[in-house]
């Protein structure tokens, strides 16, 4: 039987892990790495730091799986997705059976949590049901980038007894702060801010949480919705991607 451990390791700070995720790596004969090209080196350059720091004086193998291309704007995003985790698949597949022996523990590193805005979980669980290999798989949870916003912003997340919606960039705009909740935003390639009023909304926001390079903003969107863009562009220019996660909350009209 081969075991793999699916360990979020926070937002890039090797001080994120937990001590269960360190005590999980202690476990590991294989780490696999998915690769997203030369424009994303600096995230398995980060991964690297983590096993290195936490790693040190044990022998482990590291594999690199390229990442399959996908269609980033595709006209049904949902089947465009689908058919991308199967590629996915396969390749996990190829990566475990090639270079897992029988007996021997392998992990996969996620960023943040691997329940919130990842697809490592969903295509373990359909690697285990298909039966095509003999493996167990296990969940050790993580520091997600909204967590690390909140405690870099120094703020609850949520109201006091109000609730906390989380969405993409991509469907904000049904999702709009009512004054009786929060939204936190992942994964806005462009920071629209679609249907948000810059009046009456406040944003904190923040890019590569954790990180050397990370970025901090807040105020109400239409004081620092420009400052934001320019400073998100630059940051983008400079390191050739960017990950970023915000905070909307309701104000009243001044």
């Amino acid at each position: 039987m081969r075991r793999i451990l699916i360990i979020g390791i926070g937002t890039g700070d090797p001080d994120h892990l937990t001590l269960q995720a360190v005590k999980a790596l202690a476990r590991v004969n294989v780490i696999f790495t998915i690769d997203k090209g030369a424009e994303k080196a600096d995230l398995v350059r980060l991964r690297t730091a983590i096993c290195e720091q936490h790693m040190s004086g044990r022998e482990y193998r590291a594999i690199s799986i390229p990442d399959p291309k996908r269609d980033r704007h595709p006209a049904d995003y949902e089947s465009e997705v689908l058919a991308w985790h199967a590629l996915r698949l396969a390749a996990y597949e190829q990566a475990i059976a090639s270079s897992l022996a029988d007996g021997e523990c392998g992990a996969f590193l996620v960023w943040g949590d691997p329940s919130l805005y990842d697809s490592t979980l969903r295509i373990l669980e359909r690697l285990s049901a298909s039966e095509k290999l003999s493996i167990e798989y296990e969940v050790i949870p993580g520091i997600t980038s909204i967590q690390a916003l909140t405690a870099k912003h120094k703020i609850c997340l949520n109201q006091i007894g109000q609730s906390v919606h989380i969405t993409t960039g991509r469907n904000l705009t049904h999702c709009q702060p009512t004054g009786r909740d929060n939204v936190a935003v992942m994964l806005d390639g462009e920071l629209t801010l679609a249907g948000v009023d810059p009046h009456t909304t406040t944003i904190h926001w923040g890019a590569y949480l954790g990180t050397e390079h990370e970025i901090l903003r807040s105020g109400r969107v239409a004081d620092v919705i420009d400052e934001l863009r320019a400073v998100r562009a630059e940051a983008r220019k400079t390191h050739s991607w960017i990950m970023d996660t915000y905070l909307l909350s309701k104000r009243p009209s001044e």
